[in-house]
């Protein structure tokens, strides 16, 4: 009888604290992905000062294999280490971001090197960039409101380039001229540190990248568990809370500087 006590009490106890150490590891997961987000935007900034250059901060989307040239539309015509590469990037989508630069010191003039600045990077497990930003249109707008005090934060979709070679800078796709390689969302700053469109202008508003906490579930066969190019399926824990409990990470044009702008708590 006592034994079946103890163990009715240790079950009651694991009951209760389990939903708290469930939000601990939220609150972690979420604190590390916005610090590597914030971190890495201004390591963009900085290698675009330092190196006088644009530096693009360019993101794996879903559905980029839609964009594969006509002439390499089927997945087993790509070649074999690009193929390699493409399968894993397929559980990067929403999560996997790049640096980049699109010249170097000592270019020739009007030539474009194109030059990753580093590997693939991955936000944490149960992070992820919300799919409605990657879906909005350039010139479209999610208002994210804040309850609390009444702040409006106008998020637009990212802007696209097709000028940089995917999966990396050495086995690009081999494409049409009228488009050079597949769409990329980016994110890019100038040699001021400034947001730029990518053509040389000012962006002049400011970004916001949203991040969601939830689970990102992406395709696998069934029998080998190998990726499948597929969307994948995303759920946010708890629901819409890219929306209601925000996170944004606030690029300020201007200065190209990032801060957190969280949901205020009265």
């Amino acid at each position: 009888m006592e034994l079946l006590v103890v163990i009715a009490i240790i079950g009651i106890l694991a009951a209760l604290v389990g939903p708290i150490v469930s939000n601990f590891r939220k609150g972690d997961a979420m604190l590390s992905g916005t610090r590597q987000m914030l971190d890495t935007v201004a390591r963009a900034r900085q290698l675009a000062i330092s190196q006088r250059t644009t530096v693009y901060l360019v993101f794996v989307p879903t559905n980029f294999w839609d964009s594969t040239p006509a002439n390499l539309t089927a997945y087993g015509n790509l070649p074999a280490s690009l193929r390699t590469v493409t399968s894993n990037l397929l559980d990067k989508q929403l999560t996997g971001y790049a640096l980049v630069s699109l010249r170097s010191v000592g270019d020739q003039p009007g030539r474009i090197t194109p030059k990753y600045l580093g590997r693939w990077q991955a936000l944490p497990d149960s992070v992820f960039i919300p799919d409605w930003k990657f879906a909005l249109a350039r010139n479209a707008t999610n208002v994210v409101t804040d309850p609390i005090n009444g702040l409006q934060y106008p998020v637009t979709g990212f802007l696209v380039t097709n000028t940089i070679p995917f999966p990396t800078d050495e086995t690009p796709y081999l494409t049409p001229a009228n488009q050079p390689y597949i769409p990329l969302p980016f994110v890019a700053f100038n040699y001021l540190g400034q947001l730029t469109d990518g053509n040389g202008n000012p962006l002049g508003r400011d970004e916001y990248i949203p991040l969601a906490h939830g689970s990102v579930l992406y395709g696998k066969d069934p029998a080998t568990k190998a990726p499948q190019m597929v969307p994948p399926l995303t759920q946010e824990s708890p629901p819409n809370n890219s929306i209601i409990s925000y996170n944004l990470i606030h690029i300020d044009w201007l200065t190209g500087r990032a801060r957190l702008e969280q949901r205020k708590i009265q």
